[in-house]
């Protein structure tokens, strides 16, 4: 199956070496190129690309705004959005992963970190580097909103093993981690992570952690 990616970036050499990467690969197709959010946006809506890779800071509309425009696109089969960015941004990463982002990546990354996580993010999860993001939300939770009133109500439909298994995806736990701690089989929390997935009406585990945080089941910090 071949993923269609588009790009965005205000940056022609960024641009150049992004389709340079992802066309390489035999199973991407590089379907458009955008140079500010905006265009992001309209070729996101016009080409119905699988997976959008995201410069945070553009020009017309920055890419967060960009990013909860794509990922709120009306189509069968949601856009992902992957965002890249530079250590000194981290506070508009978590913005965009609230926005709906599916991850994301530095942009001093390889060529081979790119490719994979265009791939796990076309595959519909999130982005492998949980424990990064949960660093990012200890450093930035101050900013989340406080605590919505259906917060307390929607973990309450979790089982006890759930609202485990969701805590020790918010600390950035691998599956196989999990359930060493839990004394369950990998299998087994692949279907637990998956009911509380449903449950919460959540796309990846990305919006798990950003969600636990929210509903203030994780604290910054906690370990």
């Amino acid at each position: 199956m071949t993923i269609a990616v588009l790009t965005a970036d205000d940056q022609p050499l960024m641009r150049a070496a992004l389709r340079m990467y992802l066309s390489a690969e035999p199973d991407f197709e590089v379907v458009g190129e955008a140079a500010d959010g905006l265009e992001a946006v309209e070729l996101a809506e016009k080409l119905q690309p699988d997976v959008v890779v995201m410069d945070i800071r553009m020009p017309k509309l920055d890419g967060v705004e960009a990013t909860r425009r794509v990922t709120s696109l009306d189509r069968c089969k949601p856009i992902r959005v992957l965002v890249i960015t530079t250590f000194d941004l981290d506070d508009y990463v978590v913005e965009a992963l609230r926005a709906g982002a599916s991850g994301f990546l530095l942009k001093d990354a390889t060529s081979e970190e790119l490719v994979h996580a265009v791939r796990v993010i076309a595959a519909g999860n999130a982005l492998l580097a949980p424990a990064v993001t949960r660093r990012l939300l200890d450093r930035y939770a101050h900013r989340l909103p406080p605590v919505g009133a259906q917060a307390p109500e929607v973990l309450g439909s979790l089982t006890n093993r759930e609202r485990d298994v969701l805590a020790l995806v918010a600390r950035g736990f691998s599956n196989a981690q999990i359930g060493q701690v839990l004394h369950l089989a990998p299998s087994s929390v692949k279907t637990h992570v998956g009911h509380v997935l449903a449950k919460l009406g959540m796309a990846d585990r990305v919006q798990l952690v950003v969600f636990a945080y929210e509903s203030g089941l994780i604290h910054p910090g906690a370990i």
